[in-house]
């Protein structure tokens, strides 16, 4: 596992560190500070390549898509695929949608149903309502047990021979379950070979070594800006033959092949999917942050970020003035959800800022979820391999500050 001067290393990346007095920043979730590297990555396109990509035969047209294509081709490789199923997009939420657009409004019919978990983010969950609206197919729900995980069991009760679509997160941004999704993905097929599986990847991705392949899935999802990119920034894997069989998401420049008067024709994958000019310093900084993360080792990533986790949650479950809502099955992300049990999380979380301690507070895009454990709101401390143990001891000491300043427990 990496050490405390690795870390101490790692944080010298990051220059935000080093310029906000020590704060200390508990919202990996939402997304994560940048690296140098990425940063310089950025400026270096745009001082020195930017052009337009596929669109001139000039010198800034040609390295704007040798740079735009080269990211598409480190994603493929970081993800083990290839590149004609790397679709780039805005972030996660967009790559969702478009699955439910360009697939499911076409493929799915009254009396069909889409099989989903409850820790389902907004993104992938409001989507699914709408085609469920326009569709009459049906939504069914996975539910958590007491340890807030989907069992195997829960999972075979739902499957059905109606299920023609199965999406789940791969890693909840509120509990920290980590659903094992490739024995789940063997199972949905095994009940119908015909059924779409679609992984929400955004919190999984940035801390753990992904083959879509091993997987098994036909799409994933996930955002660049929740592991170092730049904001607007994100990816759709889809397997080839199933994305060259759908229509397009969007219609206009660089994804069509002819057009005529009264009709036109579609480029295949990926510029099926990718109308209109291009977001390239956002690829590119998603190349340099795969680049960023593969010098560092996804491993070595989840591994430390694991202990940290551990370290955390831990401490925090002895605090008798907690809840905690995160599972206490150690597989799971580097999120901790919790309430003062006499304080609102808002309030809490003002309090840790004035402490230089960022966390989040509200319903994270999660109402369903907390509806099921019975709360509106929640605090959530998430993590990333630049937060340190020190870090969290001084997080955990402020905690008693903020039910001082609150009157709890007075």
């Amino acid at each position: 596992m990496l050490n405390k001067n690795d870390i101490l290393e790692i944080r010298k990346d990051f220059k935000f560190l080093e310029s906000t007095n020590n704060y200390i920043y508990f919202d990996n979730g939402a997304t994560t500070q940048k690296p140098k590297k990425v940063i310089d990555g950025v400026d270096n396109y745009y001082y020195n390549e930017n052009g337009n990509p596929h669109r001139g035969a000039h010198h800034f047209a040609i390295k704007s898509t040798e740079v735009y294509e080269g990211a598409r081709e480190k994603v493929a490789k970081f993800i083990n695929s290839s590149s004609n199923e790397i679709i780039f997009l805005r972030n996660a939420t967009e790559a969702l949608n478009l699955i439910a657009y360009s697939w499911a409004l076409n493929n799915l019919k009254e009396g069909d149903e889409i099989l989903l978990s409850i820790m389902e983010h907004h993104s992938n969950l409001v989507n699914w309502q709408f085609v469920a609206d326009k569709t009459k197919a049906k939504l069914v729900y996975l539910y958590l047990d007491d340890k807030m995980q989907i069992t195997e069991e829960e999972l075979n009760k739902k499957l059905s021979a109606k299920t023609k679509l199965f999406t789940i997160t791969a890693a909840s941004n509120v509990v920290g379950t980590m659903p094992d999704v490739k024995e789940f993905i063997k199972m949905a097929k095994k009940k119908n070979s015909g059924i779409i599986t679609v992984i929400d990847g955004a919190q999984y991705v940035p801390h753990h070594t992904v083959d879509v392949k091993d997987l098994g899935c036909d799409f994933l999802a996930f955002s660049g800006h929740k592991m170092f990119s730049e904001m607007g920034i994100g990816v759709l894997y889809g397997k080839e033959e199933l994305l060259n069989s759908m229509e397009p998401f969007m219609y206009g420049g660089e994804m069509i092949e002819y057009v005529y008067e009264d009709h036109s024709t579609f480029l295949k994958s990926p510029q099926r999917f990718e109308a209109g000019t291009v977001n390239v310093s956002g690829a590119k900084s998603l190349g340099d942050a795969i680049d960023y993360i593969e010098g560092i080792g996804s491993e070595n990533i989840f591994k430390y970020e694991e202990e940290l986790m551990k370290y955390a949650y831990d401490k925090m479950i002895e605090l008798p003035y907690l809840e905690v809502y995160t599972t206490p099955v150690e597989k799971r992300s580097p999120v901790i959800s919790f309430n003062f049990k006499e304080a609102h999380p808002h309030d809490v979380a003002s309090i840790l800022d004035n402490y230089n301690i960022a966390i989040r507070s509200g319903h994270h895009c999660a109402q369903p979820l907390h509806r099921y454990l019975g709360i509106n709101f929640s605090c959530r401390a998430s993590f990333s391999i630049y937060n340190t143990f020190d870090e969290v001891d001084y997080f955990l000491n402020h905690l008693e500050d903020v039910r001082r300043l609150m009157g709890i427990g007075s």
